[in-house]
């Protein structure tokens, strides 16, 4: 069976979670990361030397980032709906997954530190406040994304990068910031939340 390591809270352990469910696989969960068993312990270590959660272990594979991880397992269970075989709409869905990795959470990276951790060397509240205009551009940058093409983020369809998408919207949500009112994506959150598999990892401040 599945193995993942990591905790709930985690919002990179959720992608993997999530997409489980969604394609209806069995897994075994193991508490690892802040506040449970340490990712420091040379038994995680020697599977991980990142020291960093999710980590998928499937027989005798083992792979450690969240959204390759999301996508192997889409794939490996043949879920073109999730992850389409044609290179150009696979190469949209894999676009806005990068997306998600690397612009969007750079733009929360600060502010959430902040914030929501309450980390005081997270940065100086010139460095929070410009965090979180970014963030809230981000989430503009998706709005108009959806008013023009949704209703989901890569046009009619579900697939996996509305699970990646979709977390960091659930973070946006869910911290004690104001936002801006961004119709298309509060309508896209609400569409998410109905999905049966969404529904323990949308809700609830993640780490």
């Amino acid at each position: 069976m599945i193995r993942i390591l990591g905790k709930l809270q985690s919002i990179n352990v959720r992608k993997v979670l999530w997409a489980c469910d969604e394609i209806g696989l069995e897994y075994q969960r193991e508490d690892w990361g802040a506040g449970t068993q340490p990712t420091s312990d040379p038994a995680f270590r020697a599977i991980n030397p990142k020291g960093l959660v999710p980590v998928l272990m499937d027989g005798d594979a083992i792979l450690t980032e969240s959204n390759s991880i999301v996508r192997y397992l889409a794939a490996k269970h043949g879920r073109d709906d999730l992850l389409p075989e044609a290179p150009l709409a696979r190469a949209r869905v894999e676009e806005a997954m990068d997306w998600q990795a690397t612009e969007f959470n750079a733009a929360w990276r600060v502010a959430f530190s902040a914030l929501v951790r309450g980390n005081p060397a997270a940065g100086s509240p010139e460095q929070v406040a410009g965090s979180l205009r970014e963030w809230n551009a981000m989430v503009g940058l998706l709005d108009d994304r959806l008013a023009r093409s949704g209703p989901y983020a890569c046009g009619e369809a579900f697939t996996v990068a509305d699970i990646v998408v979709g977390l960091s919207v659930n973070r946006w949500f869910q911290s004690p910031i104001e936002r801006p009112d961004f119709p298309a994506v509060g309508n896209y959150f609400e569409r998410l939340r109905r999905r049966p598999a969404a529904g323990p990892y949308l809700g609830g401040t993640t780490d």
